[in-house]
């Protein structure tokens, strides 16, 4: 039988304090394991980069060579080679095609479809199907379009009675734009 005569304050506070030396100095030895060791030469400089084992010179690093093994970098060249980016034709800035019809759903953060054409006395109806709330605000001061917050699928609807282009948005999340184009 063990009978431990400390206070049990101080013992626990020391144990508490061994134990976040020993994490982190486990912390720090898995680190630097997984990493592995580079060959940095003292020749480099201290300043200089090198890859570790299994690694490649990178653009930006000295002696590192472009596509054909030219020096540098070539533009818009890929400093990870096997991996690529394509953008989507939204993220290019590219327009998007108006839609005609009379409904605009709200998903995803944006309206969709972005441009709805409709005639004059068209009633438009906007849904909105995210778990946030969003508003249909129309951009400027004195447009027609001025929704309450919209909870999961509630609707907002408006008859436009005059030609025009309608630029609207979310007032909770102003990066979601879209516009009406109503004609005769």
């Amino acid at each position: 039988m063990y009978l431990n005569l400390r206070a049990p304050g101080r013992r626990s506070r020391a144990a508490a304090g061994m134990a976040v030396v020993i994490v982190a100095t486990g912390g720090a030895l898995g680190l630097l394991s997984a990493c592995g060791q580079s060959s940095h030469s003292p020749a480099a400089g201290a300043g200089a980069l090198t890859p570790g084992p299994g690694q490649h010179r990178m653009a930006g690093m000295s002696g590192a060579t472009g596509p054909g093994g030219a020096a540098g970098s070539a533009p818009g060249a890929s400093p990870m080679p096997s991996m690529s980016m394509t953008m989507s034709p939204s993220a290019k800035g590219a327009q998007t095609a108006p839609v005609t019809g009379d409904a605009v759903a709200i998903k995803n953060f944006a309206f969709s479809p972005a441009k709805l054409e409709i005639k004059v006395g068209t009633t438009v109806t906007w849904t909105n199907q995210d778990t946030d709330a969003h508003t249909v605000t129309s951009t400027g001061s004195g447009g027609p379009l001025r929704s309450a917050a919209l909870a999961t699928h509630a609707t907002y609807r408006h008859t436009f009675t005059k030609p025009g282009t309608y630029a609207y948005l979310c007032t909770i999340h102003p990066f979601m734009t879209a516009t009406v184009e109503v004609t005769r």
